[in-house]
This record gives C-alpha cells, structure tokens and sequence, in this order.
C-alpha cells in the first residue's frame, strides 16, 4: 500500500510539497513514484541559486529501470538540493517523505493552493490504477 501523508500536498506528476516553518517548502517524490520507478541509482537535484518555474523538469532520478523527469511544483528560487542523494540515491526509496527529500525552495509568490491533498491524491491513485 503506498504512503500519503495527510500533512503533505500533492502534483498530479507524483511531487509533494511541504511547508517549512520558514516559508520554504521542501519538494520531494512521492513513495507511490519511487516505487514505479524501482531500485533508485541515481538523483540529480538542482543546485542552490537555480530559479525554478512551475511545471518545468528540475531533477532526474533515474532507476535500473529507467529515469524519470521531477517537475517543479511552483516557481521559485532552490536554497538547497538533497546532497545526501549523489551518495546514497537508495534514500529516496528508504524514506520519500524524510531523508529522501530533493530540493527546499524559497517560493516566488504565494505557494500554490492548487495543488491536491492527501484524500485528493489517493483518489488519483486509485483513478490511475483503473
């Protein structure tokens, strides 16, 4: 059964986002898209300083199977990429929501409210499946 934190919100490309206390929002993939995508062997996130524009490619990971596109969420500015990642891409797979997060960014405007929350995205899960 794939994880959806209730606390987290959701892109129908399989990102989540969570707000920081700080008015950052970490960016990751959801477990359901680590799962598709299998044994992760490599991540690339992008570097601090990169401005980002919603619904724009800005990472890889890339599995045994294939790599995959990560896609912007909202536009900003990344204060930080997931380092931790280029070492041990398999943190995706262990923990998506924790240590396996890619990016924290400083939103440009108003974070998006479009965006689906956890019922929301179950629903497309389920819709996806057949």
């Amino acid at each position: 059964m794939t994880k959806v934190p209730d606390d987290l919100q959701y892109t129908k490309s399989h990102e989540w986002i969570r707000r920081l206390p700080d008015g950052r929002v970490e960016v990751g993939i959801t477990d359901h898209a680590q799962s598709a995508l299998g044994d992760l062997v490599f991540v690339d996130v992008p570097a601090a300083g990169r401005k980002l524009i919603e619904g724009e490619a800005c990472a890889v990971v890339e599995s045994v199977k294939a790599a995959s596109d990560v896609y912007s969420p909202l536009n900003g500015v990344v204060t930080e990429g997931n380092e931790k990642l280029s070492a041990s891409p398999e943190l995706l797979n262990q923990d998506p929501y924790g240590e396996g997060w890619l990016m924290r960014v400083q939103p440009e405007g108003a974070v998006p409210g479009g965006g689906l929350d956890a019922a929301g995205y179950r629903r497309f899960l389920d819709e996806e499946a057949g």
